[in-house]
């Protein structure tokens, strides 16, 4: 079996680390001395470099301008973009913009993914919920407008990443038959408020209720497991955010303890330093190989992703992406922060931010033991012998 990529998304992985070549990490101020949040809006700048290098429109069809490729190749430019703290709406603007594709209505895809690709529209996802513990589409209750088709939303969603920035923002709902649905629901909208929120990386979230808010026919995706597929593309997205991150907090730390001597040595020579960031290296492999897994079944054609690839269904591979990836970019800035020493706490060094982005993403991605659980229970309902 070939694990290579394949050209086209190595392509994309050149085009964007072309891009963001001349991103740094400290272009905004520091969490750690700003009290609310270090911008107002997002890189705008960064966001056209990205459209024209038409890495907006990876994961769109031909027939909307884009490449066609795969949750793989979506994954790899986020890699390259939390390198440097890309401060983008990537992972949304592309899960949703992928769902859209592979599950909308034909008609909202032409009028929609054309402009997605082109940088004007930006798109986000509600996938917290109320608290950010209960299942996202229970927050918000979907009912049929009577005669014109139309949908009614109600509820509450919190932690909406860039939602005062997005256009449209993705909202999961739940409707009267049980159902989970995807709304597109623009930012301005009658019914509709936002309210600012701060995230521990000092980036703007939102808080968006919804009283009666309606929303037409063709811009609600109500196909049977659509919303499973998007939580889940965000989700595995999310761990390529901190595959990224992790690998380079490892290499300003291999740059540093080689440089920074004690006793006439470099640190890097001693075991001591040496087998800690080791072990932090196999955590960035393992959080790398899962990663790649869950990708991959992801990209499967629409209805064949629980046959292909194994007997679990595509959570499976989520949830030990998710268990990996939470306590894997933990582990790596934490040793990170150790090997440092007081330099890692400079907030005229970088390393700072990515420990605030880090802990920012393990929060939304939850502890390994819920997602320890959650994969228990799918062994035990599906018999693998």
């Amino acid at each position: 079996m070939d694990f290579t990529f394949t050209e086209e998304q190595q392509a994309a992985v050149e085009a964007a680390r072309a891009v963001f070549s001349g991103v740094v990490p400290d272009a905004v101020p520091s969490p750690a001395l700003t009290a609310g949040t270090v911008a107002d809006d997002i890189d705008r700048a960064l966001w056209a470099r990205l459209a024209t290098a038409d890495l907006l429109s990876l994961v769109l069809g031909p027939e909307h301008g884009g490449a066609g490729l795969d949750p793989v190749a979506l994954c790899l430019v986020l890699r390259e973009s939390a390198r440097v703290l890309a401060r983008v709406p990537l992972l949304e603007t592309g899960a949703v913009a992928a769902a859209v594709r592979r599950f909308g209505a034909p008609e909202c895809a032409s009028r929609l993914l054309p402009r997605v690709g082109r940088g004007e529209v930006v798109l986000t996802a509600a996938a917290s919920g109320r608290t950010g513990h209960d299942p996202a589409e229970l927050a918000v209750s979907a009912r049929r407008a009577p005669g014109d088709g139309a949908w009614l939303l109600d509820g509450v969603q919190t932690a909406v990443p860039w939602g005062q920035c997005a256009d449209l923002i993705a909202v999961p709902a739940h409707a009267e038959d049980g159902r989970a649905v995807i709304a597109l629901v623009p930012r301005i909208r009658d019914g509709l408020s936002l309210t600012g929120q701060v995230s521990t990386s000092g980036e703007l979230l939102a808080e968006i209720r919804l009283d009666d808010v309606r929303i037409d026919g063709d811009d609600v995706i109500d196909t049977e497991g659509s919303w499973d597929w998007l939580r889940d593309l965000l989700t595995t997205g999310t761990c390529a955010l901190a595959l990224g991150l992790g690998e380079q907090v490892l290499s300003m730390t291999s740059e540093y303890t080689g440089k920074r001597e004690q006793f006439g040595f470099p640190i890097a020579t001693f075991q001591a330093v040496a087998v800690q960031a080791a072990d932090r290296y196999i955590d960035l492999r393992a959080m790398e190989a899962t990663l790649w897994q869950a990708a991959w079944r992801l990209g499967a054609p629409a209805g064949g992703s629980e046959s292909v690839g194994g007997p679990l269904p595509v959570s499976g591979d989520v949830a030990v992406a998710k268990i990996w990836a939470s306590e894997g970019v933990r582990r790596v800035v934490q040793t990170a922060q150790h090997l440092h020493g007081g330099f890692g706490s400079d907030t005229d060094y970088a390393l700072h931010r990515y420990h605030a982005w880090a802990k920012q993403l393990e929060l939304h991605l939850g502890p390994a033991a819920a997602h320890e659980e959650a994969l228990g229970e799918l062994l035990a309902s599906h018999p693998l012998g």
